[in-house]
């Protein structure tokens, strides 16, 4: 009987087209002579449905008629139920579609690929390939993951944070800290979106305004970074887990303008592709091979420190004038799952999505080798809370 992969992709998500495209990428790639695939699209309003008609990309032309082509389904968060079930609005019942042996997340941005949908999964407790809930959320928020790295000796580009709130009420004194530690030009970046959303350059303190409250309308937390003017950005991919992992060839994106926009990673490159292969770029990078290796160091212990799993994209930024190299982002489920980066290294995109599914294997092997609860009831041994002393303490009384 073949491994039945569930591939979780849409989402609710200003990055939601970009994760249908990688999606229909990787299941296309899977080798269905060794495996069953269900999509099961997250639609922008959050349904879940599943279908033969999620596999061609035409068809999200027309959201509406790819709903009646598709089944309504969910998943019980109730640990060790891997079923996917079908709603029957009709009968106000719901019945087993199938069951899922695995789970691949390809949900790009909030709400899929910082730590909300993982959770999910490990309340499930399915086995998944990619980050689970804190290392999702910690390579999500540009803050949190900056905070890490600086903690771990992995350079980073100086930076201010604060809260939309904080904007709001202390402007002018963030202004003037920023101003102080940074100068300009900055980069202004919500802290938890990817795919270049949200993001502006701002050379004054006009500018400075404008970029941040265009921003927040997409994050409660914002980050402004120094920018390095004269600057190289180079892609590395890292596959495995925190303890066992390699990295890719490299990667130089080719921006159109100051910044590597949406439209360059994703609606570059020629007719008929789609996608983050899609975009202008050169692989591998032409780099010196030490600037090679200490590029491909840097992007494993990102993924190392911050307990990464699966496969992810780290992004760094080369001073082309004083060939510093710092750590600018990781994607922990990265566009068109850098399979590109992989085909250069020598690992087919099948053999990637292979190594993915045994990656999940492993890991809930793993996990169920941990104690996360006693067998013991202290309640039938006379502990706990009883009418008087049972907290820790000593609570007395009647509980209420």
């Amino acid at each position: 009987m073949k491994t039945n992969i569930g591939v979780f992709f849409g989402g609710r998500s200003t990055e939601h087209e970009i994760s249908v495209i990688s999606a229909s990428q990787a299941m296309h790639a899977i080798d269905r002579e060794k495996f069953d695939v269900t999509p099961i699209y997250i639609t922008k309003d959050g349904k879940w449905l599943t279908g033969d008609a999620l596999f061609e990309v035409s068809n999200y032309r027309n959201p509406k008629e790819l709903e009646q082509k598709c089944e309504q389904v969910y998943m019980r968060p109730i640990y060790g139920d891997n079923k996917l079930y079908k709603v029957n609005k009709k009968l106000f019942k719901s019945d087993v579609l199938t069951e899922l042996d695995v789970v691949i997340p390809v949900l790009h941005g909030s709400n899929g690929e910082d730590g909300v949908f993982e959770g999910l999964l490990e309340t499930i407790g399915i086995p998944f390939a990619g980050c689970n809930t804190l290392s999702s959320a910690n390579g999500m928020d540009k803050i949190t993951m900056k905070m890490i790295l600086q903690a771990n000796d992995i350079p980073v580009v100086d930076y201010v944070w604060f809260t939309d709130k904080q904007w709001f009420s202390q402007r002018d004194a963030l202004i003037k800290k920023v101003e102080d530690k940074l100068g300009y030009p900055v980069i202004v970046k919500p802290a938890n979106l990817g795919s270049s959303v949200g993001i502006g350059r701002a050379r004054n303190r006009e500018e400075l305004i404008e970029k941040v409250e265009e921003a927040e309308k997409y994050s409660a937390r914002i980050i402004v970074e120094h920018m390095v003017e004269n600057l190289q950005e180079i892609n590395c991919s890292v596959l495995g887990d925190c303890d066992d992992y390699q990295t890719s060839v490299l990667e130089e994106p080719i921006k159109s303008g100051e910044i590597l926009s949406y439209t360059d990673k994703y609606l570059g490159g020629t007719k008929g592709t789609t996608g983050m292969q899609a975009s202008q770029k050169r692989i591998p990078a032409d780099l010196p091979a030490d600037e090679t290796e200490r590029i491909q160091f840097l992007a494993g212990e990102t993924f190392r420190v911050l307990s990464c799993h699966g496969v992810s994209r780290v992004d760094v930024i080369v001073d082309a004038d004083t060939r510093k190299v710092y750590v600018n982002e990781i994607n922990t489920i990265p566009g068109s799952l850098s399979f590109y980066l992989w085909e250069a290294t020598g690992l087919p995109f099948d053999k990637l999505m292979e190594k993915l599914v045994s990656l999940a294997v492993k890991r809930k092997r793993e996990q169920g080798m941990k104690t996360v609860s006693y067998g013991q009831n202290i309640f039938a041994l006379g502990g706990g809370c009883g009418v008087k002393g049972g907290l820790k303490g000593g609570v007395k009384g009647k509980l209420k």
